[in-house]
């Protein structure tokens, strides 16, 4: 694959994974109480499908850092295993939610209330917030040493990460979902989704724009002089 459908592909999957979650957010303040079945199930399908097309964006951020710079392998192996494992912290709660919804017979706040609800503080808080913090910095060091997007990326990325990691000391004040900083708070949680989501929709849209500056076929090494063959005993 050229350096520029790697591009191509890998923005593409990006504006849409974020899209459906820049959709999948409002849907969490709708309603003031203990939301219907139909809003947990509508917005919990919207997050899982636009994470699997996360799962997509990330694999093709680590194809295009290492087609861009070999040296910089390792550093894309963390930037895709950490967008990977918080694509399952996110995919967790969220089948926790929808199994609380259909399991119990009146409106709950599946966020607070049911079986699981406390297990899903620290994958939807702290764990989420370093994994992306995580990724952030990571990505961030290797778009300013490589120059694989714009210098705005890079920087944008360490803002967005230290923001995230601000939130980690939020499980120490409580569990209330009304909070904007808490284990739970929509400080914690669905502000920084929002967040994370309008950064990758921008990210996306850049890789894009650079796929039209990136070289159209893939790149074959080249044919050993006939000199290098003979040395080699191949000539």
């Amino acid at each position: 694959m050229s350096e520029a459908a790697a591009r191509r592909y890998t923005g593409m999957f990006g504006v849409i994974a974020s899209l459906f979650i820049v959709v999948q957010v409002p849907l969490y303040f709708v309603y003031s109480g203990a939301p219907p079945d139909w809003n947990i199930l509508t917005r919990s399908l919207i997050g899982v499908t636009g994470c699997t097309f996360y799962i997509v964006y990330f694999i093709g951020l680590r194809h295009l850092v290492v087609r861009v710079s070999p040296a910089h392998e390792w550093a894309a192996s963390v930037i895709q295993t950490a967008g990977l494992l918080w694509v399952a912290m996110v995919f967790v709660p969220q089948s926790m939610e929808v199994g609380a919804a259909i399991s119990v017979h009146h409106d709950i706040d599946t966020t607070t209330e049911g079986p699981f609800a406390a297990a899903q503080y620290l994958m939807q808080g702290g764990i989420s917030r370093l994994l992306m913090g995580l990724f952030l910095i990571t990505f961030g060091i290797v778009v300013t040493r490589t120059r694989l997007l714009p210098a705005w990326v890079g920087r944008s990325s360490f803002i967005v990460a230290a923001i995230n990691l601000a939130f980690l000391p939020a499980v120490y004040f409580g569990d209330d979902a009304a909070d904007f900083y808490s284990a739970q708070g929509w400080g914690t949680t669905a502000s920084m989704g929002a967040l994370w989501s309008v950064w990758t929709l921008a990210v996306s849209v850049s890789i894009l724009r650079s796929a039209r500056r990136a070289p159209a076929e893939p790149v074959e090494p080249a044919e050993p002089s006939r000199h290098a063959r003979t040395a080699a005993g191949i000539g």
